[in-house]
């Protein structure tokens, strides 16, 4: 597990070309652009998921065009999407088409609270809860999908409905809707995936952040074990990527063998393993089609992820001629394996829609999701660097440079921490930086000691370091900040979300003088209380969370020693803080005692919390009025500039 915190923006890449220099940005004519406000920005329509129906004439996938995500249906001949959820209130995600008609399953949670539920909507458009639950039950109830079997009359499901802590697997019928527990789960073991023939469930059991395992279990034997498949010396990260469709193998990561994850094949009857896919860098998924006929595969190239398509049979690689440069993310296989589809996006481009033929290669865009008041030249495409940090180690960073910005026009900018513990900033279109380059804010995106992506030895390098030498990088990175002409090295700022929060309360709270303000979005405060108030859900990945952050129960004094809001007492500089009420990963509570103690310390403090959302915001409202209030702050607080001021280029 590499990031638990923070709901980021995970952007999945094509093949691209990947910058990675170390030196000074590459050099380019500095030019005026039109200002646009947040609203500019975040009226892009965001899309994800994908699932083909039935007669393979449209695609399900998942909408905010009503500014809350809802499932829609989008004909794949071209033509407007069909709205086909209509909440108002709780985001609806698009999960899988019924392999034999037009009913679908989604799911949604309640106002951001990630207790998500399964549901079916039937051709009549009525909808049915497929997660029980007692009336008045108050313990938290959460479901999930797990896949079809082959002839798709069942279909798999996990529920915590028996026990808040595991996560049961359940067998539904899919027309009555009648279902048997097929394994009940009393050992914290995470459930990841279910053979086509419904015989073999894969498992993962977690030991600590470094090591982990894969097992498998037959379904078929009542009396049945689960079998080791990743029997190895030392620690090492073992992940379930996916079953064959014939049901003869099961691939999964391992960094066992280097500083990076390679997919390795077990045969399930043969139990023979081999390595499947190697690369420079960590293999992040591993997909087929139905038939077998079609494998794609992800690698984590330094940010952005390199897919390829497999022609299996013919061992040649499926390539789709002309494509829009950027990510290519959310990729799935039609039934009769003729059509596949998937998105793209940039920098400077929101993800779309795209569905291709993959024998003739051919491809069409479904879904124009861009704001046509904003140009994509006058857009920023963000650079990947390194630079030094204090022990010389060199820390990737993505930096957004303003178009206007040069050395006779200096611009503010802003440190950006990701989340996590274990996230990593990534290219792909992030409406809030492009909202905060456009307004003169340059932002380099750090890719600090601790992230995933870069070897399992700098991922470990901050373990029960946080505050410490992660924040390091952070303090490095305004330095390098410093050294370049077209900033102005007296404005420099830091910002992140969730465990990027935290590393924004704890640069001012522990390097008081290093930045000249701070925007904490739900960010962690008190290590000790976090820790303990982990939801029961969470149950299996507990053991990892300590090893690598600590036990409250036996490192209690270090946790308290870098919890910034136990030295709050130190914060000088301005501070805004964002916050949802319905967070279950960072209590409100968290932001609401930091705000207090800033504000007794008679420091300027600015505190946004939206009644209706979690961890990460899913209302378009909400997102827009966040951003808003940042760029208000920025100006208000690093730029000095009065409200109302400054709204020309």
């Amino acid at each position: 597990m590499r990031s638990w915190w923070w709901r980021s923006l995970s952007h999945a890449a094509s093949v691209v070309l990947l910058v990675s220099g170390c030196a000074a940005p590459r050099w380019r004519t500095p030019r005026a652009v039109p200002r646009h406000d947040a609203r500019s920005f975040f009226t892009t329509v965001s899309v994800r998921d994908a699932s083909f129906s039935a007669d393979e004439t449209r695609i399900l996938f998942t909408s905010d065009a009503s500014g809350v995500y809802n499932v829609h249906a989008q004909p794949i001949d071209g033509g407007a999407p069909v709205m086909l959820t209509h909440s108002t209130r709780d985001a609806c995600h698009a999960v899988s088409c019924f392999p034999a008609d037009d009913r679908f399953l989604y799911t949604a949670d309640q106002g951001g609270n990630e207790l998500n539920h399964l549901y079916v909507q039937e051709t009549d458009g009525r909808v049915r809860d497929l997660t029980p639950g007692e009336a008045g039950r108050a313990a938290p109830l959460k479901a999930s999908f797990l896949g079809w079997t082959a002839d798709g009359r069942s279909f798999f499901a996990q529920t915590n409905e028996r026990d808040p802590r595991y996560f049961d697997l359940y067998r539904y019928d899919a027309d009555s809707y009648e279902r048997r527990r097929d394994f009940q789960n009393d050992a914290g073991w995470s459930l990841k995936g279910v053979s086509r023939d419904g015989r073999w469930l894969a498992l993962r059991k977690v030991t600590d952040n470094a090591d982990s395992d894969v097992y498998l279990l037959d379904l078929t034997r009542s009396a049945a074990r689960p079998r080791l498949l990743t029997q190895h010396q030392g620690k090492a990260q073992h992940e379930f990527l996916c079953f064959t469709p014939d049901s003869a193998e099961l691939l999964y990561t391992t960094d066992a063998f280097g500083e990076f994850a390679e997919a390795w094949s077990w045969q399930l009857e043969s139990r023979a393993s081999f390595p499947a896919i190697r690369a420079k860098w960590d293999v992040s998924f591993a997909r087929y089609s139905d038939g077998g006929r079609y494998r794609a595969h992800g690698i984590n190239a330094d940010g952005q992820t390199e897919v390829a398509i497999l022609d299996v049979p013919g061992k040649r690689p499926v390539t789709f001629k002309d494509l829009p440069p950027g990510e290519l993310s959310d990729l799935t296989f039609s039934p009769s394996e003729k059509w596949c589809a998937f998105y793209v996006d940039s920098d400077t481009t929101p993800p779309n829609l795209y569905v291709a033929n993959l024998a003739t290669g051919v491809w069409r865009a479904l879904t124009d999701t861009a704001n046509p008041a904003i140009r994509p030249p006058d857009l920023v495409e963000g650079q990947t660097i390194r630079y030094a940090s204090f022990d010389g180690l060199r820390i990737p960073a993505i930096l957004y440079r303003p178009w206007p910005a040069s050395a006779a026009n200096k611009v503010p900018a802003l440190v950006w921490v990701h989340g996590g513990p274990g996230g990593q900033s990534r290219k792909g279109y992030q409406a809030m930086i492009q909202h905060l380059v456009n307004h003169d804010y340059a932002v380099l995106a750090v890719n600090n000691r601790g992230s995933s992506g870069y070897g399992k030895t700098f991922f470990h390098l901050d373990d029960r370091k946080h505050g410490d030498v992660d924040l390091k990088d952070c303090v490095w990175a305004r330095r390098w900040l410093e050294r370049q002409r077209w900033i102005d090295r007296e404005r420099i700022g830091i910002i992140g979300g969730s465990y990027g929060g935290f590393m924004v309360a704890a640069a001012l709270a522990f390097e008081p003088g290093s930045f000249d303000v701070g925007i904490d979005i739900f960010g962690v405060t008190n290590w000790v209380r976090t820790l303990e108030s982990i939801p029961p859900w969470w149950r299996s990945f507990r053991d990892s969370l300590y090893a690598e952050m600590g036990d409250p129960a036996q490192d209690r004094e270090r946790l308290e020693r870098f919890s910034p809001l136990l030295h709050a007492g130190n914060i000088r500089k301005p501070l805004l803080v964002v916050q949802g009420a319905n967070d279950p990963r960072v209590l409100q509570v968290e932001s609401d005692e930091l705000v207090q103690a800033v504000r007794a310390n008679r420091v300027p403090v600015e505190y946004v919390v939206f009644s209706d959302e979690g961890h990460g915001f899913r209302r378009r409202e909400n997102r827009i009025t966040a951003s808003e209030a940042i760029v208000r702050f920025l100006d208000q607080r690093l730029r000095g500039v009065s409200e109302g001021e400054g709204d020309e280029p």
